[in-house]
């Protein structure tokens, strides 16, 4: 991945225009933490798989989703944990999810309490809207990236987060997708689904900690 650095800060999680399960609006600080600055690909994702033997995406062999560079879809939580596992394997760092206070933190872009990425214009507004997502995601970064250097956040393909939505039953999940009628998210927007179902708008985006160092044998924590 290419890794996006951002330092330890603060910001104003959540929204009080949105659903329910975004309020209350709070301050919540988060370390510094680096984030992928585009979604997991096709080809990123091929590497694991045949690395591994890892099963491959059921949406692979579909011409809507198999272009090398779209994001890779149809990958379960438990499938992107194991994607970050394996970076995580012998390079002395830890890969791993997000948690949806370092996703909402970063799709920001220090933007505090902006609707999305760029502002609070209606995503109706961003160049060539009505002309995009015909049939499937887009391939990553075709559009300019957020304050912060990432791309295609808050569209394109819901990403899982780390963690639970409910106690033990739905992963949380941040994000627009291309199939929804309205195809960008607002920051602070939430989804959710159980960790085993694997959907063709469902991929991810992968952090790491910075200050991890690996000190003794054995796999890193998975942070499940």
């Amino acid at each position: 991945m290419t890794p996006i650095r951002i330092g330890p800060t603060s910001f104003l999680m959540g929204s009080g225009e949105g659903r329910d399960d975004e309020r209350p609006v709070r301050r919540v600080s988060v370390e510094a933490f680096e984030l992928g600055a585009t979604q997991v690909t096709n080809a990123e994702y091929a590497q694991f798989v045949s690395a591994t033997g890892h099963e491959a995406p059921p949406f692979g062999d579909q011409a809507a989703f198999a272009d090398p560079a779209q994001p890779v879809v149809g990958v379960s939580w438990f499938d992107a944990v194991a994607y970050c596992d394996w970076l995580s394997n012998g390079s002395g760092r830890r890969f791993r999810l997000p948690t949806e206070a370092e996703w909402e933190c970063a799709a920001r872009g220090g933007l505090e309490q902006a609707l999305y990425p760029w502002g609070d214009d209606p995503p109706q507004s961003r160049p060539d809207y009505d002309t995009r997502w015909r049939n499937g995601p887009e391939p990553v970064a075709q559009q300019a990236p957020n304050a912060f250097g990432l791309y295609d956040i808050c569209e394109n393909v819901h990403e899982w987060c780390s963690d639970w939505y409910d106690a033990g039953t739905r992963r949380a999940s941040r994000g627009g997708s291309w199939r929804h009628r309205v195809k960008i998210s607002r920051c602070a927007a939430r989804s959710s689904l159980p960790p085993h179902l694997r959907y063709a708008d469902y991929g991810f985006r992968v952090a790491c900690d910075p200050q991890w160092r690996r000190t003794g044998p054995g796999p890193p924590p998975s942070g499940g």
